[in-house]
């Protein structure tokens, strides 16, 4: 009897695509785009490795008790190593180390693939390629208002018109201080609320609200476990969430919602000077929205969002919410994790591979 032939399977694991010459050309250009905006702004160009050690990441995966979620690792002489997450856990390192060598503020940009071991979806891949700009050393909001600028000068340089892309501005002292103020102090429920708010684009203010609450099950029956808050703590946040400009009387109900919590006020005129400096950019391509958290927990101050404004659709032809394909915002104690020194930084990451996806 003839044993039967092993014949290995063409398809690929989930999340992961091959590229076509379209593709890559239209990739090429974008790239070539990116070096000259970045050289114009006077950025150094960097690259780091593609694995780091697992510890030098893990804490700020989607979910800090389980540091390989997230992440594709392996353990190589006893030590975990990981494919990098993002471009910024790299960077602060690689800023650690050569803490006493850099000008201040430093100005860095880098492009390379990034690995997420996490459900994938329309534009959303497990490995893609991404393009990294940040100050680094800088505690000057100058800096953040730039780098939206940036994100729309690269976003103009893919064809985008104004009216296509708006960048969503809001800073994380808000919902730290709206944490604080609930009494919400027990950090993995604050990250399952932070986690809630960030969904709001895909599940809307009823699937946040069971997010904050007991759970949320999907349409494929998937479970999300909630924050298990009451139902003060909920309406409170729903109500914050409410608020979508950056006009005085918003900045009032904010300030109403603070009423003496500084984190919040903080927070508020931070994003006052942001405002004032984008008027000096004549940049008015942006609005403040509270629900913009990010996802990853390293950011301390003000956060920011590029997201499409036009419809996109999926391989099968349907029109999809696309939502962002960049962000990035204020991480000041990222570096001093590694050497216990102030570093205060800024950052930006546009998911390159994402951007051709939608364009």
């Amino acid at each position: 009897m003839n044993k039967k032939t092993f014949k290995p399977s063409s398809e690929l694991p989930a999340g992961f695509i091959d590229r076509q010459e379209e593709e890559l050309l239209a990739r090429d250009l974008l790239i070539s785009n990116i070096k000259k905006i970045m050289t114009k702004y006077g950025f150094q160009y960097l690259e780091t490795p593609s694995f780091e050690f697992t510890d030098s990441i893990g804490k700020f995966l989607p979910d800090k008790d389980r540091p390989s979620e997230g992440v594709f690792s392996f353990e190589d002489d006893k030590k975990w190593l990981s494919l990098r997450y993002d471009l910024t856990a790299p960077l602060a390192r690689y800023v650690a180390k050569n803490f006493n060598n850099l000008p201040r503020p430093f100005k860095r940009y880098q492009l390379g693939t990034v690995w997420r071991n996490e459900k994938p979806g329309p534009g959303r891949f497990r490995e893609f390629l991404q393009f990294d700009a940040d100050y680094i050393g800088t505690s000057n909001l100058f800096s953040d208002a730039e780098l939206c600028f940036l994100i729309s000068e690269i976003l103009i340089s893919c064809g985008l018109t104004k009216k296509e892309f708006i960048i969503k501005i809001s800073n994380r002292k808000l919902t730290k201080g709206l944490l604080e103020k609930l009494k919400i102090n027990d950090e993995n429920k604050q990250s399952i609320v932070l986690r809630a708010i960030d969904k709001l684009d895909r599940v809307g203010f009823e699937g946040v609200q069971y997010l904050l609450g007991k759970g949320r099950k999907d349409k494929s029956g998937d479970f999300t476990k909630g924050a298990e808050l009451n139902e003060p703590q909920i309406k409170e946040i729903i109500n914050f969430l409410s608020i979508k400009d950056l006009s005085e009387n918003n900045f009032e109900k904010i300030e109403k919602i603070a009423e003496d919590n500084q984190t919040i006020l903080d927070g508020v005129n931070e994003l006052i000077l942001i405002k004032k400096y984008f008027s000096l950019l004549k940049f008015n391509n942006f609005i403040f929205d509270p629900t913009v958290v990010r996802g990853l927990e390293y950011y301390t101050g003000p956060i920011f969002e590029a997201n499409i404004a036009f419809g996109v659709t999926n391989n099968k032809g349907e029109e999809i919410e696309f939502g962002s394909v960049g962000g990035g915002g204020r991480y000041d104690d990222l570096v001093k994790r590694f050497n216990n020194q102030d570093c205060p930084s800024t950052g930006i990451s546009v998911g390159l591979d994402r951007l051709i996806y939608a364009i």
